[in-house]
């Protein structure tokens, strides 16, 4: 089964706001190490908590805490936000964030390496649109350089998974001008167990690729100091597909954290450390033949914290701060016929951002809240080997303002203003190639160094109001400005894995993107719904334009050669416009519970202005099920129909439509710490795509080459303590 060496590795934001009512709800004689310091659930953009809500019987429920199998609901942020329970993770067992979030509305994944690395999609928008982060800080890894890169965070160590559209990218920079990701977990610890001690241990085995996955939590402390470890390990072989087993598609990884805060009476400071490292196989054409693989690994160092003064105009103080190293090989067969290293990649990064948020302001017209940010980034990437001639050493930095405000007025009306401004500044090699990317004889494309500044200006409104029978309704506008990113300005050559010769273009304009989005949500009784629909006017928005082209390792084969495709970064006005849509129907109290019904559906429509589409676009889907939820019981099976996509881009192939059965059924049971040890215990089975249908992925660049996984079933267990 193309099995891969197990031996090889070794150890080489959320806005944590302090609800007043956490501290009155507990009472006088609660202890301080009793209460959460982070009780905000979701990433939102409002500086004011977000609290994830949902469930029959509705109420405000601590992230990861929804009943099973209940659809989370956020009806208190100004823009749509998925979350992923860390229930879901547990049963789901995702290697990558692509997997956690493929086929949830409005949400796809690259699957350029299905279980490795699969980068997520938001809206059709993925690599520097964006922003993945962990806890607050940047992933501080390459995968926005290339599809094949893996994202070295592991969701099996996470709490929860956030994915927030629309304007909270304000909060967090220009290069997540299409959304954030943010995958939250408790390294650095934010509170102490009642009882001292808490963790989880979940484990699984899947049958379509040998998987076997495990990942452990700890928490402890005691007096005002608290600790956190965790630790993962996954490992699979080469995939089965309808079609046959994927080629050279095994994987695995494993890594870990430490963490320890220091929590006082008016907030806490932590840090923590975590180590990431994987090897995983690059499935699909040339690269399997070329027995290509990479081995990312990742260091990194993070801190947060927050201060709360007792009195004067400042309601509280917050910081983020982290920095990591991260280096990875491309290796295989190269032209000489010999298996090495053939290029390597190097990232190092440093980000900080500071939050004050100021005390409510009550006004004639209603209670003024807000916060003043600090943001400030800087990324070096270097390159050797044969990613020397795809991008030379970059420099990238950026400096950024921003604001944001709320009024709560009456009636349950809300009003959100926001605004940012950023100075970046990225340094690299630009290169002159000719005009139609053809090559001159006896002439190579001259390369010099260059520097290119930019200010992006970003703006938004919004308008939340509370309606009849607990719904929630939003309407919000964004004007957003993104500076090219530096391989998008400076890339060159050729990239193997990616069977790609990229060509960036080092007078990239500023990407303009306008949006307007309206939502209705409802998170309590037995009908929950999210909606939101969307439409977004890019003017020079930048893309990988195929040009029909192909090239080997050098400028000069281009057109007389067959290896890589040649894709040249250009810049051309779009219109995006779709809906995402999921709703859950609880229709027959059994037990405890209830049974009912659930059904999605989600679109993206994306074309230029010369009436071509824009390429790799996810395509229409739509999807529905039972589930039944009582006495500790889950039981689900939901059908999701792709359709055919054919509103193609030049050179690009349409993609069939599929249908992916899922089933699942699993039992949670609660003991007694005290007798057993444990606190709860879930073993469960899920299948996927049970009917064993032919899925390729219209947004990945490999879809011709690589089908993904056939009829799976998954064993999983899961105790906390």
């Amino acid at each position: 089964m193309g099995k891969i060496a197990l031996g090889k590795i070794g150890s080489s934001g959320t806005c944590p706001v302090l609800l007043a009512a956490a501290f009155a709800l507990a009472g006088p004689a609660a202890r301080a190490e009793d209460i959460a310091l982070d009780t905000i659930d979701v990433s939102s953009p409002s500086p004011i908590a977000a609290p994830v809500t949902g469930g029959a019987g509705g109420g405000t429920r601590p992230s990861g805490t929804f009943p099973v199998g209940v659809l989370p609901v956020v009806t208190t942020t100004f823009s749509p936000v998925t979350v992923v329970t860390q229930g879901d993770i547990v049963r789901e067992q995702p290697r990558t964030l692509g997997d956690a979030l493929f086929d949830r509305p409005g949400l796809s994944a690259t699957t350029y390496a299905p279980g490795a690395a699969s980068r997520p999609i938001i809206r059709g928008l993925d690599t520097s649109r964006v922003r993945i982060q962990e806890n607050g800080i940047g992933v501080h890894d390459v995968s926005d350089l290339g599809e094949d890169h893996a994202v070295p965070i592991n969701p099996l160590v996470a709490n929860r998974i956030e994915v927030i559209r629309g304007p909270a990218s304000l909060r967090y920079g220009s290069q997540a001008i299409g959304g954030v990701v943010s995958a939250e977990n408790n390294r650095i610890p934010t509170f102490i167990p009642p009882t001292g001690l808490a963790g989880q241990v979940t484990t699984g085995y899947s049958s379509v690729d040998n998987g076997r996955n495990a990942a452990a939590t700890v928490d402890a402390g005691g007096q005002s100091v608290a600790f956190h470890a965790d630790a993962f390990r996954t490992a699979a072989d080469s995939y089965a597909t309808p079609l046959g087993i994927q080629r050279n598609s095994a994987n695995e990884s494993q890594g870990g954290a430490v963490g320890m805060s220091y929590l006082f009476d008016r907030g806490f400071v932590g840090l923590s450390f975590s180590h990431y490292d994987a090897l995983y196989q690059i499935p699909g054409g040339e690269a399997a033949e070329s027995r290509t693989r990479l081995d990312p690994t990742q260091d990194k160092l993070q801190a947060k914290g927050e201060y709360r003064p007792l009195e004067g105009p400042i309601e509280v103080i917050r910081f983020w701060a982290g920095g990591s190293t991260y280096r990875h090989n491309e290796i295989g067969i190269g032209g000489d016929g010999i298996d090495g290293i053939q290029a390597t990649f190097k990232s190092r990064e440093a980000e900080g951002r500071l939050e004050i948020q100021h005390v409510p302001v009550l006004t004639s017209l209603g209670t003024l809240t807000g916060a003043l940010g600090l943001q400030a980034d800087r990324r070096l990437i270097g390159t050797s080997g044969e990613a020397g001639g795809l991008l030379a050493p970059t420099d990238s930095r950026s400096n950024a303002v921003y604001l944001f405000e709320e009024l709560a007025l009456e009636r349950g009306l809300r009003l959100q203003a926001a605004g940012r401004i950023e100075g970046a500044r990225s340094t690299g090699t630009a290169t002159l190639f000719p005009g139609d990317y053809v090559p001159v004889d006896g002439e190579d494309p001259l390369s010099y160094g260059r520097r290119r500044r930019f200010a992006p200006k970003s703006v938004s409104f919004g308008a939340l109001q509370d309606l009849p029978e607990g719904f929630v309704a939003s309407l919000t506008g964004q004007y957003v400005e993104r500076a090219p990113s530096a391989f998008e300005l400076y890339s060159r050559g050729p990239h193997d894995a990616t069977e790609t010769f990229e060509i960036g273009d080092p007078n990239l304009k500023k990407e303009r993107a306008r949006t307007i989005e309206a939502s209705i949500r409802r998170a309590v009784g037995p009908f929950r719904l999210d909606a939101t629909g969307y439409y977004t006017r890019y003017t020079g928005f930048i893309y990988k334009r195929l040009t029909g082209l192909r090239c080997g390792d050098d400028f000069g084969s281009c057109g007389s050669d067959d290896e890589l495709a040649q894709v040249v970064y250009s810049q051309q006005n779009a219109t995006f416009a779709g809906a995402e849509i999921g709703s859950q129907l609880d229709l027959l109290p059994i037990g405890n519970g209830f049974a009912g019904i659930e059904a999605q559906y989600d679109f993206v429509r994306a074309t230029f202005d010369d009436g071509t589409y824009v390429p790799r676009i996810p395509p229409h889907r739509v999807g529905g099920g039972v589930f039944v939820r009582a006495d500790g019981w889950y039981a689900r099976v939901n059908l999701l129909h792709a359709f055919a996509h054919t509103e193609t881009a030049p050179y690009e192939t349409r993609t069939p439509g599929y249908d992916n059965l899922r089933a699942e059924v699993s039992y949670t049971k609660a003991f007694d710490p005290a007798v057993t040890g444990w606190s709860e215990v879930t073993l469960g089975l899920q299948g996927t795509n049970l009917l064993n249908d032919v899925i390729r992925n219209s947004a990945s660049f490999k879809k011709d080459e690589i089908v993904l996984p056939g009829r799976n079933v998954r064993l999983f267990l899961t105790a906390r303590f």
